[in-house]
């Protein structure tokens, strides 16, 4: 079986695991270690250029305050909770949808309909800035929130459907079959059948999608430029001085934008282990 267990190994193996994760764990800390002590520093301390010093003077709360009384964060926040609910909320319905049709309807064109849905996440973002942009402003919705909803909806659907297929693929097919008997219409068993089984699958890509959404920085700045509409990781550019960036405050508002994909994590991370560990089946 691969991979096989590391319990199985040897001691010698069992450790050297241990320390490669430990080491690799290090280094994947070490920037949120240092926007950490950044966002704990005063001005002066940052100009003396005591970068991983301990802070002289811990002042975390103070430029937490400054943040939020001296700058639109909190208008940012709503944007970015405006942008990402919606558009987490669509993919997930689209994808679940489009995942039962896929996973439980043989129908011509199933297989190469699922490689459209997969081909378009390999398409790189920047290939498609102009023609995108150019689009939201054909239509009017240049610098819109609905913008930003539409295309994460959009991008993110190709990825959710791949995922919601293959789990609902695992789902017996006899359940299906004996609600078809019984009269049910298709909406009927996708709506009372398929999405109560499928939660765990749900709540996993919904805590995904939300990441990549709300994290996304690339969009913001195309397709939004007021910033009335602007989300939080494109809003924190704002706290950037002329002259001179107070990258304290910068770095204790990076921490406020991490909380919320932090907070959703921990809040469904037993549904997102159980959506992402599921055996699929294999092909017949």
């Amino acid at each position: 079986m691969f991979p096989a267990p590391i319990a199985a190994k040897s001691p010698a193996v069992r450790a050297a695991y241990a320390g490669a994760v430990l080491v690799l764990l290090a280094v994947w800390l070490l920037p949120l270690a240092g926007v950490a002590l950044t966002a704990m520093r005063s001005m002066d301390d940052i100009n003396r250029g005591a970068f991983w010093d301990i802070p002289v003077e811990a002042q975390l709360v103070t430029n937490v305050r400054a943040v939020m009384s001296g700058s639109p964060i909190g208008t940012f926040v709503v944007n970015s909770f405006l942008i990402t609910v919606p558009a987490v909320g669509a993919t997930v319905l689209v994808a679940s949808m489009a995942g039962f049709a896929l996973a439980k309807h043989a129908f011509p064109g199933n297989r190469a309909l699922l490689m459209v849905f997969v081909a378009g996440n390999l398409v790189p973002a920047q290939v498609l800035m102009i023609p995108v942009r150019d689009l939201m402003i054909a239509f009017g919705l240049y610098d819109t929130r609905f913008a930003l909803i539409l295309f994460h909806t959009a991008f993110q659907t190709g990825f959710a459907t791949l995922f919601m297929r293959n789990f609902i693929r695992e789902l017996p097919d006899s359940v299906f079959d004996a609600a078809r008997v019984e009269g049910a219409s298709e909406l009927t068993i996708f709506w009372r059948i398929a999405l109560p089984l499928v939660r765990p699958a749900m709540a996993a890509i919904a805590v995904l999608i939300f990441t990549f959404v709300w994290n996304d920085y690339f969009w913001s700045l195309v397709l939004v430029q007021s910033d009335a509409i602007r989300p939080l990781t494109a809003g924190l550019q704002s706290l950037r001085g002329m002259y001179q960036a107070s990258w304290n405050l910068i770095c204790a508002a990076a921490l406020l934008a991490a909380l919320p994909p932090v907070a959703m994590f921990f809040v469904l991370q037993k549904h997102l282990v159980a959506g992402l560990t599921t055996v699929e089946r294999p092909e017949h």
